[in-house]
């Protein structure tokens, strides 16, 4: 037995998620009716969203706590990044549905959901969240108020003792660890979710949608293979694409399958550490950006709203969807304080044009329909650029300092 579990190991994870992925679709067409295997999908989400709003927690903690006054991070400049990658994406799907106009088949409303009744609303739920209780931003997992208590108890630590700071650090590898051996289980997570969504629902629901699926996942594509590399070569002025490749590959595949940035976040540290970056800046950008780089959802939101207005014979303007794009982008920041995540928001965007509530929900329930993939490219494109956000700032900084020296050089 442990021989056998010694070669299942040395297998790669990604292969071995193909063999769970395509496992899950034959027992999903074949036994729909053993819906026991559903389980192993169910159990591999739930320990998932359990481990990671306190992996956020004390990530950040021990980072903030063990930083020292003086030391340069690149924090700012990351910042920037999450918040432009955001906007261009949400720009981009703007364009791709101006070019390839959708209509949607609607379904029935998602039940049981309330989205946010206006931007005020949004920001309101942003601010109020970060002032949320600790303990129930953890059970929530609100992860904006994590981010919040986190800051804040990692600078009250700094001037603790250093064998608190290294009991806290220790906790953080330990639960980044625990982290790492569920996502060693997502073969059969993944078996589970895609056996639950061919057995409930059918290949024939994805393939209805077909076009719909298409203009998202290739507006992400576009978004990860063009703006991307465009924006990465603006700030390091050489080939961006090894980066680029090296992200989506090591990052964004895990993602992909996970389905959690949060959970997602031990496999981007570990590749900013193989890339050399400064710990400092990625021990507190790569938990930041798991909650405020939102490129991914700012397409979902953006592709949504305006199917949504083709559908009911709204003319939309390109001045006009050029507010959608900016909208999308600040509600996506907040997609993780808004129970539902960047579904949820699609309503709000549908109010720009003046579409009935009951009409946006049932886009929403469009949107759950085809999740099973937006949703994974989603967190693919969000987890893949907090490293590659991450990785340009420091590198574009670098290359600044290298300009600066070389000025000085020649001047004397």
């Amino acid at each position: 037995m442990k021989d056998l579990l010694n070669k299942w190991n040395k297998i790669s994870l990604v292969k071995r998620i193909i063999c769970g992925l395509v496992i899950g679709i034959a027992l999903g067409l074949l036994v729909p009716q053993v819906t026991v295997i559903a389980l192993l999908g169910d159990l591999f989400v739930g320990a998932l969203k359990a481990v990671a709003p306190i992996l956020v927690l004390f990530l950040v903690m021990s980072a903030l706590a063990k930083h020292q006054e003086g030391k340069q991070t690149n924090m700012k400049r990351v910042i920037f990044l999450y918040l432009l990658g955001t906007f261009l994406a949400g720009f981009v799907a703007v364009v791709a549905s101006f070019m390839f106009p959708l209509t949607l088949t609607l379904t029935e409303s998602a039940s049981g959901t309330t989205p946010p009744g206006g931007i005020g609303e949004v920001l309101k739920t942003l601010l109020m969240n970060l002032v949320s209780n600790p303990v129930a931003s953890l059970i929530n997992a609100n992860y904006i108020g994590i981010l919040a208590w986190a800051v804040l108890m990692g600078i009250a630590l700094r001037k603790a003792p250093e064998g608190v700071k290294t009991g806290i650090e220790a906790i953080a590898d330990a639960i980044s660890q625990i982290v790492r051996w569920i996502i060693s289980l997502a073969p059969f997570g993944v078996m589970g979710l895609v056996f639950n969504t061919i057995s409930t629902q059918g290949i024939d629901s994805l393939i209805s949608y077909g076009k719909l699926i298409l203009l998202v996942v290739g507006t992400m594509a576009f978004v990860a293979l063009v703006v991307n590399p465009i924006v990465t070569f603006i700030a390091i002025r050489r080939n961006p694409y090894p980066l680029v490749f090296k992200c989506l590959k090591d990052s964004g595949i895990t993602a992909f399958f996970t389905r959690s940035s949060a959970a997602n976040i031990p496999v981007n540290m570990r590749l900013c550490a193989e890339l050399g970056l400064n710990k400092d800046t990625y021990a507190v950008s790569i938990p930041l950006g798991a909650t405020i780089n939102m490129g991914g959802a700012a397409v979902t939101i953006s592709i949504l709203a305006l199917a949504a207005a083709n559908t009911m014979g709204i003319q939309v303007d390109f001045a006009s969807a050029l507010v959608l794009s900016l909208l999308s982008a600040i509600s996506a920041c907040g997609a993780s304080g808004v129970a539902g995540g960047s579904l949820l928001l699609v309503p709000l965007a549908c109010s720009l044009f003046g579409i009935p509530n009951d009409i946006a929900m049932q886009v929403v329930g469009v949107g759950f329909i085809i999740g099973v993939i937006q949703d994974s490219c989603e967190t693919a494109i969000n987890s893949s650029t907090d490293v590659l956000y991450t990785a340009i700032a420091e590198l574009s900084q670098n290359r600044e300092k290298k300009i600066k020296i070389g000025k000085n050089a020649a001047t004397e």
